[in-house]
C-alpha cells in the first residue's frame, strides 16, 4: 500500500463526549486487524502547548519521550494502542501561529500578505500530513479539538475540508462525533441537536462519512434510519456509542458496531483478518472480576478534578487487573492534611501515593503523609514532588534538619535538601523549560527498584524543575535513605527507598506516563502487590 489514508474525528453539540476515545478505540481495532496506525490530536487553543496551563483548565499534561508536554489525550492513544507519540502528535493554534509569525519574520512568504487562508491552513495542513508522510503508518487518525460551529476551530475544519478534496476519492474520510440525547420529560431520544451538528459541518463544506452518536439508551433501528436519512450518510454508517462502564470496553462497542469496518470500506481498504483483541479481552475480564479490593489514598492538591491525575488513575487500572485486584483510589486533599488530622484521615489505607505537583500549596500535608507511611509501615510511593517531600521529611525527622525544605517553598531555608536545577536559575519563561521527556537512569543492584524493574539501566520521562540536592546526599545515605536509581549523564538521584520498609519508593520521574493496557508499568504493578500484601497480613 503506498498511500497513508486519513480519518479526521470533528465533535459536535458538546465538549467532553469523549472523541479521544472513539479515535484510540478506532485505531486499537485497525491496529488489531494488522494497520500502522496513529493518532493525532489538534488543540484549538492558543498556548502553544498545555505546558504552562492550570490542571484544573486542562486536566494533566502529558509528556511523551522526546519531551513534548502535550494534551492528556495523548495519554489515551498512547494507553490504548501501546505505542509512544511525539511532538507531531499534538498541535495547537498557538504553534500553527508561532511557526507563520516566525517564518514570516524570516521573510519566507516574500512579502505577500499573510492570512488564515492560505497561510495559516497550508502551516495546518502540513502538520496533518507530517507522521503520514514519514512512511511509518498506513492509516493516521486526526482528532480536532472542540466542536464544530465554535469560532477557534474554523481554520482547521478549513483545512480538513481542503485536504480531504485534495486527497481524492477514498483517501480521506470525515467522522462526526455526536450527541443524542435523552429528554426524561418527554421519555424519548431526540436527534435534532445531530441534524443541526451535521448541518454546521456541511455549512463548511464538509460532508459526515460517518456518524457516531453518544447516547445513555440504545437507538432503535427507526431512529437510526431517521439519522442516515436527515444527516445523508449510509444507515450502516449511524454508529451507537453507549455509555460504557469502563472506557477500555469501547473498542468491543466499536466492533460490535462495525465502525472499523466501514471505514476500511469508506477508505477503500481490505478488512484483513478479524482484529485480534485477545490480549484486550484478558486485561477486561481481569479487571471486571477481581479478586480482591484494595484502598489507596492520592495525596494531591489538585484532586477536586479526576482529569488532573489521569494517567495515576489508569494506571492503578492496568495494575490492578494485573495483579486481579480492584483499586479504590481515595482522593485526599493535601491542603486540609497536618499532623494531627493525617493519623485519621490515612488510618484505613492500604497504601499511599503522594502525587506530582508545582508550588507550596498544601505541601507541609504531603510531609506529615510520608511521615504516616514511614512511621507505620505502609506501603508509599512517591511521584516527581512526592519523591521531594519524601525526602525533605526523612531530612526533617531522621537526620534532625527541621529546616529542611526545597527552594521551590522556601528560597531562603538553610537546608535546602531539594533545590532548583543549575541550568534553570537564569530560566525566565515558564513554557517547555523544565527537564522533559525520557532520561536515562541507572538502578544499583540488591535494590527495591531493581528487584521491581529487573534491570540496571531504565528510560523514564520527566517533567520538573527541581532536584535532589546532592550536597546532601551522603547524610541522608549515612541515614539509611537508599540512592537507588541515578542519572548516568547528571549524577542526579532519580529513585529514593528504605530497606527496612515493606514497600517505601520515590521517584523524580512520572512512570504513569509509559502506563499501556499491554504494558501495566512495574512500579505501579509491584505498589498494588504490596498494598495486597499489606491488607491480608
Amino acid at each position: 500500500m503506498n498511500q497513508t489514508k486519513y480519518i479526521f474525528v470533528t465533535g459536535g453539540v458538546t465538549s467532553s463526549l469523549g472523541k479521544g476515545i472513539i479515535a484510540a478505540s478506532l485505531a486499537k481495532l485497525l491496529q488489531a486487524r494488522g494497520y500502522r496506525t496513529t493518532i493525532q490530536k489538534f488543540d484549538p487553543y492558543i498556548n502553544v502547548d498545555p505546558g504552562t496551563l492550570n490542571p484544573y483548565e486542562h486536566g494533566e499534561c502529558f509528556v511523551t519521550d522526546d519531551g513534548a508536554e502535550t494534551d492528556l489525550d495523548l495519554g489515551h492513544y498512547e494507553r490504548f494502542l501501546n505505542v509512544p507519540t511525539s511532538q507531531a502528535n499534538n498541535v495547537t493554534t498557538g504553534r500553527v501561529y508561532l511557526s507563520v509569525i516566525e517564518k514570516e519574520r524570516r521573510g519566507e512568504f516574500l512579502g505577500k500578505t499573510v492570512q488564515v487562508v492560505p497561510h495559516i491552513t497550508n502551516e495546518i495542513k502540513e502538520r496533518m500530513q507530517l507522521l503520514g508522510k514519514s512512511g511509518d503508518f498506513d492509516i493516521v487518525i486526526t482528532e480536532i479539538g472542540g466542536t464544530v460551529g465554535d469560532i477557534e476551530s474554523l481554520p482547521y475544519i478549513e483545512s480538513v475540508r481542503q485536504l480531504v478534496w485534495e486527497l481524492g476519492e477514498s483517501n480521506g474520510i470525515v467522522i462526526h462525533l455526536t450527541l443524542v440525547p435523552y429528554l426524561a420529560a418527554a421519555g424519548e431520544l431526540k436527534t435534532k441537536p445531530t441534524q443541526h451538528s451535521v448541518k454546521t459541518l456541511m455549512e463548511s463544506g464538509i460532508k459526515a462519512d460517518i456518524l457516531v452518536c453518544r447516547t445513555e439508551h440504545e437507538l432503535s433501528d427507526e431512529l437510526r434510519q431517521k439519522l442516515a436519512l436527515f444527516c445523508n450518510v449510509k444507515r450502516e454508517a449511524v454508529i451507537q456509542s453507549i455509555d460504557a462502564s469502563t472506557i477500555y470496553e469501547v473498542p468491543n462497542l466499536m466492533l460490535e458496531e462495525g465502525l472499523d469496518v466501514v471505514a476500511l470500506k469508506k477508505l477503500n481498504l481490505p478488512k484483513k483478518a478479524a482484529p485480534d483483541l485477545k490480549n484486550w479481552n484478558t486485561f477486561l475480564h481481569r479487571l471486571k472480576h477481581p479478586k480482591q479490593t484494595v484502598n489507596v489514598g492520592l495525596v494531591g492538591k489538585y484532586v477536586e478534578l479526576q482529569d488532573s491525575y489521569k494517567s495515576i488513575l489508569e494506571s492503578f487500572i492496568h495494575a490492578g487487573a494485573a495483579n486481579q485486584t480492584k483499586v479504590n483510589v481515595i482522593s485526599i486533599h493535601s491542603e486540609y492534611l497536618d499532623a494531627k488530622t493525617a493519623d485519621e484521615q490515612l488510618k484505613d489505607l492500604d497504601g499511599i501515593l503522594v502525587a506530582p505537583g508545582f508550588g507550596g500549596r498544601g505541601i507541609e500535608g504531603k510531609i506529615d503523609t510520608v511521615r504516616y507511611a514511614r512511621e507505620n509501615n505502609i506501603p508509599f510511593f512517591g511521584i516527581c514532588l512526592g519523591m521531594q517531600m519524601a525526602v525533605i521529611e526523612y531530612s526533617r525527622n531522621i537526620l534532625g534538619l527541621k529546616d529542611a525544605n526545597s527552594t521551590e517553598m522556601n528560597e531562603e531555608t538553610p537546608n535546602p535538601v531539594i533545590s532548583i536545577m543549575e541550568e534553570q536559575k537564569t530560566i525566565t519563561d515558564k513554557g517547555g523549560t523544565m527537564r522533559l521527556g525520557a532520561w536515562k537512569c541507572d538502578i544499583a543492584a540488591g535494590t527495591l527498584a531493581h528487584q521491581i524493574y529487573g534491570s540496571a539501566q531504565i528510560q523514564e520521562r520527566h517533567r520538573h524543575r527541581y532536584e535532589f540536592n546532592n550536597e546532601y546526599r551522603k547524610q541522608l545515605e549515612k541515614a539509611g535513605l537508599t540512592c537507588s536509581g541515578i542519572n548516568p549523564e547528571t549524577g542526579l538521584v532519580e529513585i529514593i527507598e528504605l530497606e527496612n520498609h515493606p514497600f517505601f519508593i520515590g521517584v523524580q520521574y512520572h512512570p504513569e506516563y509509559k502506563s499501556t493496557v499491554a504494558n501495566p508499568h512495574p512500579i505501579f504493578v509491584s505498589f498494588v502487590a504490596a498494598m495486597v500484601k499489606h491488607k491480608n497480613k
